[in-house]
């Protein structure tokens, strides 16, 4: 699938119109007249979009009714989804690709306008933190990257994954109707199973972030049966979760409404007053018994939630608390 221009090509245009008139029709000259073309170039655009996997009825004197669409991720009907407020995004949907950070960093790199979005149906080599492999079938799941260019100090950005990560949850637990847990810092999940992962990575220009990449994982319809070995017992979809499969390019264009509001509001800095009611909601460590593996060394204790630089705290049989910037989470048996 090509990648998509930043001027609303005119599938989208066409889809749009289409999508905020689905109970009715669209009159062909009124598509014309939207895009500035003739009844004959609009036709051509719409067998475009029947090779993509959409179906159209047709009805003389009518015009066109969307009748059917692709299940698997679309450029343009995430673009035709998407809020005003974002419809100039630039969105590039690839079939498979290595990594979508990569990816995202080396468009970047070639000097690509910022902000866009790297989709992927299947990735050869995603990857989680510390460098794990991140399970990326080709199987209805959310492969994403969103690309930045900051120009903040690395001390603004401490923040930045835990604040992606309550808007991540606001964004499931809204569409989906079910709550999930963030465990930090950057684990997605519901009932203890992973449903995603967030990964963050940053180019740094002497004292500034000059480029930055906010990847995704996001298991979303993934059936029971696809995990392999033991990721059967320690990974879930939110489809398996809520019992029905959703609608994926929908669901993408919300996710990604709300990540781009969720960056401005951390860039201006309007986001503090928020962050610990969301972080509280949705923290599933807070009061467990939890250890943190730091490099060989092993800490345990109860968790009491989240430093304002963002960094983890625990309190130790001594009663003693302690912060971790990074380090490996695991829940604890209670006692």
């Amino acid at each position: 699938m090509p990648s998509a221009s930043p001027n609303s090509p005119p599938e989208w245009v066409i889809l749009r119109e289409l999508l905020e008139n689905e109970s009715g029709f669209v009159s062909g000259s009124r598509l014309a007249a939207k895009l500035g073309v003739s009844r004959v170039a609009v036709w051509q655009q719409m067998e475009k979009l029947r090779a993509q996997g959409f179906a159209f009825k047709a009805v003389r004197s009518r015009g066109y009714q969307l009748a059917g669409r692709p299940t698997t991720l679309n450029a343009a009907l995430i673009a035709a989804h998407l809020a005003s407020r974002a419809r100039g995004l630039q969105i590039v949907c690839l079939n498979e690709v290595d990594s979508t950070n990569d990816e995202a960093a080396r468009l970047l790199a070639t000097g690509r306008t910022a902000p866009f979005v790297v989709l992927a149906r299947r990735q050869t080599r995603g990857r989680g933190r510390l460098g794990r492999v991140w399970h990326s079938p080709d199987n209805g799941n959310l492969y994403i990257s969103f690309a930045f260019r900051p120009r903040l100090t690395p001390e603004r950005m401490q923040m930045f994954t835990l604040w992606m990560g309550v808007n991540v949850c606001e964004l499931v637990a809204n569409f989906c109707g079910a709550q999930p847990g963030l465990k930090w810092p950057n684990d997605l999940l519901f009932d203890g199973r992973k449903a995603g992962g967030m990964l963050t990575e940053a180019r740094i220009d002497a004292d500034q972030i000059r480029d930055l990449v906010f990847g995704l994982g996001l298991n979303v319809n993934s059936p029971a049966n696809a995990w392999p070995g033991d990721l059967a017992r320690r990974a879930i979809s939110l489809s398996e979760h809520v019992g029905t499969p959703l609608d994926l390019n929908r669901f993408t264009a919300a996710l990604i409404g709300r990540v781009l509001l969720a960056y401005e509001r951390f860039i201006d800095g309007d986001y503090l007053t928020v962050f610990a009611e969301l972080w509280q909601r949705y923290d599933v460590l807070r009061g467990k018994p939890i250890a943190v593996l730091e490099g060989s060394e092993r800490h345990a204790g109860t968790a009491l939630g989240i430093g304002e630089e963002g960094s983890l705290l625990i309190r130790d049989e001594r009663g003693r608390t302690h912060r971790f910037r990074a380090g490996e989470v695991t829940l604890e048996k209670e006692k």
